[in-house]
């Protein structure tokens, strides 16, 4: 039986879900009888005295159960990948490009799937605008309401949906408080859906369905503020269109192992939202789920997610 060390925590502004993403996934793998120990980067300071740890450990494979920072941005794969360490999930390319909004939906446009428009923002473009006139103007063809988001941040931290401009400067400092990028994205009002690929396979389709507002930080992660429908109760056609889209942009993205692609569809058309390297594995997760509705168990689950290391 392989040893398994278990990464959480981190330094991101996601750090409390990867620590409960963390705490399933060790308490599994000690149920399933693996050997395994945790570790969190935060508590090193450079990659280096975190690699020697693992080594010390007899890890043979690491279970990354970290989200955002640099546990998805590509750099701690890259770190393994020097160290030549096992590692769950995709390579540190594709995590860098799936971490970055902006590349991603520019790939998505190339081969065909759809996305919203929007504006990139590499500085605060509107921060000396004073007038509601020029912030409409800024906004241009996307209008309002507009959605404002770090561009590598997850989790809908630093997300704001705008619906009068009086809303945009503040909404757009916010973001920057996360991200030296922020998109400015045009509006898309309609249902939620999610698409795991598992060994480049799509799984079943869920629905995401907020009680209320929006799919945001607090309804993402507190129970019973969000309906889940696994698997969607949906058009056939309409599954099997956005099964098709994740598997292209994971074909595009060149993603391994599992992660999970969200869509939005407004009655007429789906739009690719993000792709997500390491789907959460807390108790609300949405990867878990939808192995479930095929037979597929979280202790399953994490042995595939292992042998795909």
């Amino acid at each position: 039986m392989k040893t398994i060390c278990v990464l959480m925590g981190g330094r991101s502004s996601e750090r409390k879900i990867s620590l409960l993403s963390g705490a399933a996934v060790a308490a599994q793998l000690k149920k399933s009888g693996y050997k395994m120990f945790e570790l969190d980067p935060q508590d090193f300071p450079t990659f280096s005295e975190l690699i020697a740890a693992i080594k010390s450990g007899g890890a043979d494979v690491v279970f990354l159960a970290l989200h955002g920072g640099e546990g998805e941005n590509g750099k701690m794969q890259a770190a393994f990948e020097l160290a030549k360490i096992p590692f769950t999930g995709s390579g540190s390319r594709a995590c860098c490009i799936t971490m970055d909004k902006y590349t991603a939906k520019l790939i998505a446009r190339d081969i065909g799937v759809p996305t919203a428009d929007f504006i990139v923002m590499h500085y605060n473009m509107i921060e000396d605008y004073n007038t509601d006139e020029d912030l409409m103007g800024f906004l241009g063809n996307l209008g309002l309401p507009v959605v404002v988001k770090p561009n590598d941040g997850g989790s809908s931290v630093g997300v704001s949906i705008v619906k009068q401009i009086q809303e945009l400067k503040p909404a757009v400092e916010l973001a920057f408080r996360e991200s030296n990028v922020v998109l400015v994205e045009k509006y898309i009002a309609g249902a939620e859906f999610a698409v795991t690929v598992l060994e480049g396979k799509a799984l079943p389709v869920v629905e995401i369905k907020p009680v209320e507002g929006w799919y945001d930080y607090t309804n993402k992660y507190t129970e019973g503020k969000t309906v889940y429908v696994a698997p969607a109760e949906i058009d056939p056609a309409l599954s099997r269109l956005l099964q098709v889209y994740a598997t292209r942009l994971w074909q595009a993205f060149d993603l391994k192992g599992y992660a999970r692609v969200d869509f939005l569809y407004d009655g007429d058309q789906a739009w690719f939202l993000e792709a997500n390297t390491l789907p959460g594995m807390t108790s609300l997760s949405l990867t878990p789920m939808a192995a479930k509705t095929v037979g597929i168990d979280f202790a399953k689950l994490l042995e595939i997610i292992i042998n795909n290391a």
